[in-house]
């Protein structure tokens, strides 16, 4: 496990966007009907898939995304029919394949989905108009 390798759904370079003048982090990956995957980009795919491949992750990322402004403390999204180790193993996997963020704030830690992964997801399965 220690000789895991994550590999983030986002790049870590981030693009102005001239709209709002904020910065957006860049999709690791075009969207499937593009044109083919590289290797690399499959297995960063792959990974953001096998988080969210479990049911706990899928609620546990579900309940982080639909909170209020996409952000939630781990003592509001604990009670999903696991252990609290249990979730917070489910948390780190979702943190480690770059799908959440954290912060400890006291001694409750706060999980976030960036708007650029959820955007980066869809953009990743959409298909464009022909």
């Amino acid at each position: 496990m220690a000789n895991q390798r994550v590999l983030p759904v986002l790049e870590p370079a981030a693009v102005p966007d001239f709209e709002t003048g904020a910065t957006r982090a860049v999709p690791c990956c075009p969207p499937l009907t593009e044109r083919p995957l590289t290797a690399e980009e499959a297995a960063r795919t792959a990974a953001m898939f096998k988080a969210l491949g479990d049911p706990v992750r899928l609620r546990l990322f579900s309940l982080i995304a639909s909170h209020e402004n996409g952000e939630a403390c781990v003592c509001d999204i604990s009670d999903v029919g696991v252990s609290q180790p249990t979730v917070s193993h489910h948390l780190k996997r979702l943190r480690e394949a770059g799908l959440l963020t954290s912060e400890r704030r006291g001694t409750w830690v706060y999980y976030r989905v960036e708007p650029s992964v959820l955007a980066a997801m869809g953009r990743l399965l959409t298909s464009p108009e022909r």
